[in-house]
């Protein structure tokens, strides 16, 4: 028997429970979802502050994916995974807490919130890329060829990327009294 030979096609895979499954073992992994050998955040041992611990970078080196589409995409991220899950969690350890033990109300707070908090910590990396896998499996925004520069002409007038306000290309027409 021949050698095995993968055909490698440049069509994206279409969307179905194990594509979903693998791009969620891969942000569980905190790797690109697209090619899920790249990590989406810079290791332990090279983050500076809390801040530099919490911020993904800016793409992926290997396939060029970005992780961040626009200002405040990770919102979401935060606001419902994050916080989300941990209230979750903050209300399971409070209903089982509760029904066992007959702990006074400062120290079932403590044993509640303590939890919680440690928690958000540590599931901020993972929320995000929870939030990066699922959005590129429901909006993949991979580069189309040319998108890039490539042989395109650049675009006349200033641009986002001009460092100033982005104007009109075409200036609106004047209206005409008679």
């Amino acid at each position: 028997m021949g050698p095995v030979i993968k055909v490698v096609s440049n069509e994206p895979e279409p969307r179905s429970w194990r594509l979903a499954l693998r791009y969620l073992g891969r942000a569980m992994l905190l790797r690109c979802p697209v090619c899920g050998k790249s990590p989406i955040f810079p290791p332990l041992l090279s983050t500076r502050s809390l801040r530099h611990w919490f911020m993904p970078l800016d793409g992926c080196p290997r396939c060029g994916y970005a992780y961040e589409r626009e200002p405040g995409y990770f919102l979401a991220s935060t606001w419902v995974i994050n916080y989300g899950t941990g209230s979750v969690l903050g209300i399971i350890i409070y209903v089982v807490l509760d029904f066992t033990t007959r702990l006074p109300i400062g120290e079932l707070l403590a044993a509640v919130l303590t939890p919680i908090v440690l928690f958000n910590l540590l599931f901020a990396r993972h929320s995000k890329a929870l939030f990066i896998a699922l959005d590129h499996f429901s909006d993949p925004h991979e580069k189309e060829p040319g998108e890039d520069g490539g042989n395109l002409p650049k675009p006349e007038g200033p641009t986002r990327d001009s460092g100033g306000p982005a104007e009109p290309v075409h200036p609106e027409p004047e209206f005409i009294h008679h």
